[in-house]
This record gives structure tokens, sequence and C-alpha cells, in this order.
């Protein structure tokens, strides 16, 4: 019964977070419409972000992910989604080439990073943009943020019932839930099982340790 409980427990928080999206349902994304000859930067902020109106600036601020001032190579893998599960089919190799590439474009001073203000100079002053690597959209955010704006908006809404939720996207995404809350309570079972243990050998339940829950690396 763990998957209905965590449906009924997670279609509420779904819900309010998108209010009315013009009737929801089928086709009821709040995604912008873009045009279909859109360069890949519009495209990015339309479906992963829901913006239609953005500036080289908030552009790059918003996927300077640690807030650094500057682009690293697994930012800028990551804002192309290729440290996505969808896009989990490249070899590290093929990252780095990804992530070489758009360095080579931008990055003036050969450091590895792009900084703001070469990244305003790239699209400001030389009038460029940044490329499609033909990767997709550019998934970046957790499982939730993922299912909630590509699947929940576009098929469901507020009236979504516990029965509707029949979409391959929603039992694989549950599924992974239930298997969450799964490990979870195992992990509890063990630390409960360990204390007792630990208290039956006179410790009182205190300095035990579930062997599980090291890193195999670390376990001796």
């Amino acid at each position: 019964m763990h998957l209905s409980t965590l449906l009924l427990s997670t279609i509420t928080p779904l819900a309010l977070a998108h209010g009315n999206h013009g009737g929801g349902g089928e086709g009821g994304s709040q995604k912008p419409a873009v045009d279909s000859n859109a360069n890949w930067m519009t495209r990015h902020m339309a479906e992963e972000h829901h913006i239609n109106s953005f500036d080289p600036q908030s552009f790059f601020s918003l996927h300077d992910f640690d807030s650094s001032g500057h682009l690293d190579p697994t930012e800028i893998l990551k804002l192309y989604g290729l440290l996505d599960a969808s896009n989990s089919h490249y070899t590290p190799a093929q990252r780095d080439q990804f992530a070489r590439q758009i360095l080579d474009l931008i990055d003036t001073n050969r450091d590895d990073l792009i900084s703001k203000d070469e990244f305003l100079h790239y699209l400001l002053v030389e009038g460029k943009e940044l490329p499609d690597l033909g990767t997709g959209p550019g998934h970046h955010g957790d499982d939730e943020y993922e299912y909630e704006i590509h699947h929940w908006e576009k098929y469901h809404d507020e009236n979504t019932k516990l029965e509707d939720l029949t979409h391959p996207e929603d039992i694989e995404h549950f599924k992974k839930h239930e298997q969450m809350e799964i490990e979870e309570e195992q992990r509890q079972e063990r630390e409960i099982k360990a204390k007792e243990a630990a208290a039956a050998q006179g410790g009182e339940g205190r300095g035990w340790v579930v062997e599980e829950n090291i890193p195999s690396k670390f376990r001796r």
C-alpha cells in the first residue's frame, strides 16, 4: 500500500503548486509557446523554466548554479542536461567533448571557466548564441521538478484523481517513490536492530554502527 499512500500525499501539493492551468488536463501546460525556429536558449528557458522573456545576464545568473561568478565544465554539462538520466547514454569522454565545445566558443582566456564578462561578450558583442548540441532541452532539475514541469503540467491538474495517474511516466515516477520509502523503512529497521544488539551487550544503545549504511569503500 506504499504507492497509494505516496500518490495521495503527492497529488495535493503538486496541484496546489500549479493552480488553474487554463483548463488543465490534456494540453494544460504552463510552458510558454515557442516558435519552432527559436534558438536553443529560448527553447530551454521555455521548457525548463517556463520563462519566455529573459536577457543574457539573467540567463547566466540562473545557470551559475553555485553563484561563483563563472560557469565551470560541470555547470555547462548540467545546463545542457548532460547530467540528467535522459542523457545517461553519453560516455564521460563524450560529455567532456561537449563541455570543451562550449568552452572553446566562449572561454577566451582559456582558464576552463566562462566568466560573466566572457558570456555577455559572446552574446551581446559577438551577437552569437549557445548552440544546440542535440542533447535535448537541457533537463537539470531533480526528479520531482522534471516530472512536474514536463509531465504533470501537461497531462494533469488540480482535479486529477488517483485513478487518473495511469501514464507510464506516472507509474515510473511513483514506483521510484515507493522504492525510496521501502529502502528508508529497511534502513530504519537495521538501525533499530543495531541499537537493540548494542543495548543487549550493555552499551545502552550507544556506539552502534549499521554496516550496511557504510559505503562499501570504507568497510573493512
